[in-house]
């Protein structure tokens, strides 16, 4: 099956992580048990778990002089780095504590991620096929002048608004044709769009899919509803499992799986992600996550 690139318009983050027994409170000095500088951002991670999915894919960005190693890291898991701008306005990046728990709480630096100036975007987008994919998160400036843009070029639309705010509520989600929000996202969504009801989120897109950790995922599509459980794995690391779901979910979406095949695969990528430390190096290869559901389905 042909692989038409997909077109990413997000974040890229140098992650600082830090292992440690709890989350530091207010006036504490804490040690860490462990350190770790990755790449990170929901964008940069997301491409590469389209890459890592079997997809081509072109990340459209911003990062600073200060990290270019950033644009090796990415090309060395087959993402397309010919968009990535290379600014003077440091790159973006994440304090991450990860506790004893698996559990993360993040302190994040957009720096030059906001630096992305729409009107140079259309140059970016070179290789954009009508009728193709364009991936969208809450890290990037002027979200919605964006949609609207790639929408008016014939793209279809995936967003995953995260982290979500007041820009998140006003995206024009008329525009969307996949939306992926987690249980927490799509409660504050239901809140705006919906009056309460996640049911309702049915009527924003086409596609809507709420993952929720431990208790699975589900789709409203239409009519329909969809829903998968789990994977149960000893977790280390969830840093970057949604990510990783977003990222497999869209490349089972574009290669037109069932929804339920696309939820599955995303799941068990997740699932083997949160076995890790780490977001981008802990995201699997589509052989690792084929082997795994194989395994799982002769339990």
């Amino acid at each position: 099956m042909k692989h038409n690139t997909i077109m990413n318009i997000g974040s890229i983050n140098v992650d600082h992580v830090y292992r440690v027994p709890y989350f530091v409170k207010p006036g504490e000095t804490l040690p860490s048990k462990s350190y770790q500088r990755v790449l990170g951002g929901k964008g940069a991670n997301q491409s590469v778990a389209l890459a890592r999915a079997g997809e081509n894919v072109k990340h459209i960005g911003v990062i600073g002089d200060d990290h270019t190693w950033i644009i090796e890291e990415l090309q060395s898991s087959k993402v397309d780095t010919s968009s990535i701008e290379v600014g003077s306005v440091a790159t973006g990046h994440a304090l991450i504590q990860v506790d004893d728990n698996a559990e993360n709480c993040i302190l994040l630096f957009s720096g030059a991620n906001h630096e992305l100036d729409i009107n140079s975007l259309s140059d970016k987008l070179t290789g954009f096929e009508k009728g193709g994919w364009v991936l969208f998160q809450n890290e990037m400036p002027n979200l919605n002048q964006m949609i609207s843009l790639v929408k008016e070029m014939g793209a279809r639309v995936a967003v995953n608004p995260a982290p979500f705010d007041d820009a998140a509520k006003a995206i024009d989600y008329d525009l969307v044709d996949l939306l992926i929000v987690n249980d927490l996202e799509a409660e504050e969504l239901a809140k705006t769009k919906g009056h309460g009801d996640l049911g309702k989120l049915a009527e924003l897109c086409p596609v809507v899919i709420i993952t929720r950790g431990t208790q699975g995922a589900i789709c409203y599509s239409g009519d329909e509803t969809i829903e998968v459980p789990a994977f149960k794995v000893d977790a280390v690391d969830t840093t970057g499992a949604g990510d990783t779901f977003v990222g497999y979910v869209l490349s089972s979406v574009v290669q037109e799986l069932p929804l339920k095949e696309a939820m599955q695969r995303a799941s068990a990528a997740s699932a083997l992600a949160v076995t890790k430390a780490g977001a981008s190096v802990a995201i699997p290869t589509s052989a690792e996550v084929d082997q795994f559901l194989n395994t799982m389905s002769a339990l």
